[in-house]
Formats: structure tokens, sequence, C-alpha cells
């Protein structure tokens, strides 16, 4: 069975869409989407510097962009709802996901994950807030500290590695006190994503998702708040709203990847984060990260496979 992912804010670097606008109607594509969004997507995806990426308001769309025509290309030719046994997206990846998925079009999810980058920039002005990965230690123990000292636990990620979110200073006081056995890495996100600091994007994209046509999806479609198959278009786009303020189980997706007998996870542009996780959380599955072009041969090969497997 395989499974495909999309990757979550934190993910983007400098020029990782230049490669991909050589592939036949992607510049064509993301212009398109520029004009709609009225942000240049083009520019920031390949000139654009790590500070100018970081903007909440820049990198959900630009992930979002990359993911689906990383995705496109990918599955260009295959039936994907013979090649693909599970869609799963990381944070902002649901977007993809749900639009791989055909639960929403491609341009309605552009549209939504516009609105919902610029509700949580205006969420995360309110506070200074922010984000940091806890590495090691016991899970429990680490919740638990996390609770004495006010953050959010809002990435439970698997493998190891559980997101805190919260103000500028309890931030602060968790790299002064760190969890047993545990260490801690200040995350390039400018905000406490996942967390109630964000429940004026919450309403902001309640209202969004109003206007757009909603279909049951076509793949099996992992949500990011319980780990379950959800095969309700409506369930899934209330479920994309709410999970802006509410934290991330991935450790819960990757657990139903596994039950539904995964053996291989195409982690789609800009790969890398998704595929690390699943090495340790998911031993035995083969795993492949879309990071540019030059990885679509690999990747076309395992949906092959897997589309004959089903046959």
């Amino acid at each position: 069975m395989l499974v495909l992912v999309a990757p979550g804010q934190g993910a983007q670097k400098p020029g990782f869409l230049t490669p991909w606008l050589d592939l036949p109607g992607v510049a064509d594509r993301l212009r398109e989407w520029s004009d709609a969004l009225e942000l240049d997507l083009v520019h920031y995806g390949t000139k654009a510097d790590t500070e100018e990426i970081r903007d909440t308001a820049v990198a959900q769309p630009l992930l979002v962009a990359a993911s689906l025509v990383s995705a496109g290309a990918l599955l260009e030719g295959h039936d994907a709802a013979r090649a693909v046994g599970s869609v799963a997206g990381h944070s902002v990846g649901e977007l993809a996901a749900a639009a791989t998925a055909g639960v929403v079009s491609p341009a309605d999810a552009m549209s939504l994950v516009r609105i919902r980058g610029r509700a949580m920039a205006e969420a995360a002005a309110v506070t200074e807030t922010g984000m940091a990965a806890v590495l090691g230690g016991d899970a429990d123990t680490v919740t638990s500290h996390l609770e004495q000292l006010g953050l959010t636990s809002a990435n439970i990620n698997g493998g190891g590695q559980i997101v805190a979110a919260g103000t500028a200073e309890q931030l602060e006081a968790l790299a002064a006190d760190k969890p047993e056995g545990a260490r801690v890495r200040p995350l390039q996100v400018a905000g406490a994503f996942h967390t109630v600091h964000m429940a004026p994007a919450v309403e902001a994209l309640d209202t969004a998702v109003r206007g757009v046509a909603v279909h049951d999806p076509v793949l099996p479609y992992v949500s990011n708040a319980d780990g379950q198959v959800v095969d309700s278009g409506a369930e899934v786009v209330r479920r994309l709203v709410q999970q802006v303020a509410n934290p991330v189980r991935w450790d819960l997706c990757m657990e139903t990847f596994v039950a539904r007998g995964a053996t291989a996870l195409i982690e789609v542009c800009p790969g890398g984060t998704l595929t690390g996780l699943a090495k340790r959380g998911m031993p035995g599955v083969r795993t492949l990260a879309l990071k540019s072009p030059d990885d679509l041969e690999a990747a076309r090969t395992l949906v092959a496979e897997h589309t004959a497997a089903a046959e």
C-alpha cells in the first residue's frame, strides 16, 4: 500500500521551486495561481531568501503550490485511486492532501491556503509566539513538562519528536529547563500554530470554506486530528478548519498507515521532513522524498509497482 503525504510549514527552502519550473505547464500554473492570490509564487519559490519565505502568509501558499505541482507530475498518467492507498498532509499540507483526494479543487485549495496563511499571520502578530521541537525523552514526561511551563504539545510527530508552542517567554523557559533526556531546537515558524493563539484564524477559515464546492474523497484521506480515515468531504473540510487551533497527531497518522498495510511512502515537494519521521516511526516501510524533478523517475516506479499490485 502506497502512502502519499504533503509536508507542513518549515519545510520550505530558498529556491526550492526553481527546478520544477522546467516541467511542462508548471510555470503557467504557478503564474495563474499567483494572479488569483495576488502573491508571486514564482518569485518566492525561486529568488526569495529565508526570511521572506518564513512569513506565514507566504510560506503556506508556497508549500501547497509545491505539493500540488509535484503530486500532479508524479501521478500524471496513473490511476491515482489504484496507485495510492492513503493520502495525508502535515498541518497546512492537509490542504494539498484534500485537493489530491478530490475533496476541493486545486484552485480552491490555493484560495483557502491564502486566507489561512494571512489569518494565522495576523493571529500570530497579536502576541510574540513560536514553536520548538523537543527531541528525545519519554513522551509522557515531555508532555507533562510542557504543560507545567504553559506550553502546548502542538505537533505530536512520533519518532521521538514533539513540537512545543507558546509565547516567547514560555519557549525561553523551555530552553532553560529542558525535559529530562531531551534536546530543544527552535523552529523557523512565525507563531504558535495549532494552539488557542490561532482561534481568530479558525473563524476566518470557517467563513471562507462556506463558498467552496466540496466532494467526498476519492482516495483514503487520513486526518491530522486523530489519524482516522475520513470518507466525508464535509467532515474533511470541518476538520481542516478546526485543525488550525488543535494539535497535529502525526504519530496517529503513521499508526494508521502501518495498520492499513503501508509498504511505501512518498513525500511530495519539498520532501524530507515526513520521510525522516517515517524512517523512525514506520520501520520497514520504503520512503522517498520528492525534492526535485530528478526524484520523479524513482517515485513513478514506486507508483507503477503499487498500481500493478492493485490489479
